[in-house]
């Protein structure tokens, strides 16, 4: 056995232990979080927000209301719901031909008077010397797609195939394309690679799917969303901090007024320590949903344009929800509602999880097994064609059974 579970038996008592006894300050803060959002003058604290410089984010940006409330809408009697979900195998330099494999998994259901289903998958290998690269299209410059930077990839494709599934529906149906996960490309922020690179993927790629799926939604009730299920994100909570009975300065300068404090020692601390669903949680009742907050990190405001990204929380039943649309879906009080109004029900028939993307990610997936069948279908064709086969004693060993 590799890990000695009983070695950490006490350690992980000793974290329960710890949990339990922060459990009453955490209660403490939760409430004062909802307070707070519910008490709160949204205009003001947006403007405060706009002039400060906190040194904790994203910090969501704010409309008209912050604490709203908006039950389960009408669902239509017929409606078309897609989903797309992407698995792939990495590049292994303990492979015999350096390459990597995306499988797209796709799901167009239908419900209503003609119910219908498609699911599918269609996997792709790559291997030639374009395909392993980002190249830079104004010089010699390339990137290795492998790691991080694949998996990029692998989500920009995915829009890129919602896009395509979007195109082949009947355009009187109303219809709403899902992703799993965020629509911001955060795989991209803080990285170093050179800024060709998100040129490629987000500018020449990621974007104009977007555009395509914004310019179907003028001719028909589309909506785009992406729906991440039990989020850590705590862009509320941080604007909360901003508020007066947390920050008592007219404009927040974390460094000037707090530098010289500790995590915790700060004013706003006192509704730190909590994340979005939480606060959320205790204000939305079963199927209901949030008022829309922005996302203001650089990167969705310096890149994104007219596709900024909005997001609401949603109280699916078995758990709260973050559902992030861009701007045209969020100004649109008909697809806003829309896409509520699917989700919950994709949710009930899912048992808590949308149930259109947990099947494209059933089509997608990659499993262990199928890892280790490609290594010996690569291998096998290699030999088929009378192909040097090799790989390092590293990964020879691993597949050796000594013992």
């Amino acid at each position: 056995m590799s890990l000695d579970l009983h070695k950490i038996a006490g350690q992980i008592q000793d974290v329960a232990s710890d949990l339990n006894a922060n459990e009453g300050d955490r209660e403490s803060r939760l409430e004062r979080a909802l307070s707070t959002l519910t008490s709160a003058q949204p205009e003001a604290l947006e403007k405060k927000r706009v002039k400060s410089r906190a040194n904790f984010s994203p910090i969501a940006g704010l409309g008209e209301s912050m604490a709203g409330r908006y039950p389960y809408p009408a669902l239509p009697s017929d409606y078309t719901v897609l989903a797309v979900d992407g698995s792939h195998i990495d590049v292994d330099r303990h492979l015999a031909v350096q390459c990597y494999l995306i499988n797209m998994g796709t799901v167009h259901i239908r419900y209503g008077l003609n119910p219908e289903a498609r699911l599918g998958s269609e996997p792709r290998l790559y291997t030639d010397e374009d395909s392993m690269h980002i190249i830079d299209p104004e010089g010699n410059r390339t990137q290795s797609l492998e790691g991080q930077l694949l998996g990029e990839l692998r989500a920009v494709e995915e829009l890129r195939t919602l896009a395509t599934l979007a195109k082949e529906t009947d355009p009187d149906i109303p219809a709403l394309a899902l992703i799993d996960g965020s629509l911001i490309l955060w795989g991209l922020v803080g990285q170093t690679y050179p800024d060709f690179v998100r040129r490629v993927l987000m500018d020449d790629i990621y974007l104009p799917a977007l555009d395509e799926l914004r310019e179907m939604a003028k001719q028909r009730p589309l909506a785009l969303a992406s729906y991440i299920s039990l989020p850590r994100s705590a862009d509320v909570v941080n604007v909360l901090r901003l508020d007066a009975h947390q920050c008592p300065y007219d404009v927040s300068n974390c460094d000037d007024h707090c530098g010289s404090l500790r995590p915790g020692q700060r004013p706003c601390d006192a509704v730190s320590g909590v994340v979005d669903r939480d606060v959320l949680g205790s204000l939305l009742d079963g199927e209901e949903r949030s008022d829309s907050f922005i996302n203001t990190s650089v990167t969705v405001e310096r890149y994104y344009g007219e596709h900024a990204v909005h997001f609401y929380y949603l109280n699916a039943g078995a758990e709260m929800a973050r559902v992030e649309v861009p701007a045209w879906v969020a100004e649109s009080p008909e697809l806003l509602e829309l896409s509520h109004a699917m989700l919950i029900d994709q949710c009930r028939k899912g048992h808590g999880y949308p149930i259109a993307i947990s099947e494209a990610h059933e089509q997608a997936v990659v499993t262990t097994k199928d890892r280790e069948e490609f290594q010996l279908m690569l291998e096998g064709a290699l030999q088929d064609h009378r192909l040097p086969v090799y790989t390092s004693q590293k990964n020879f060993s691993k597949r050796m059974k000594w013992l």
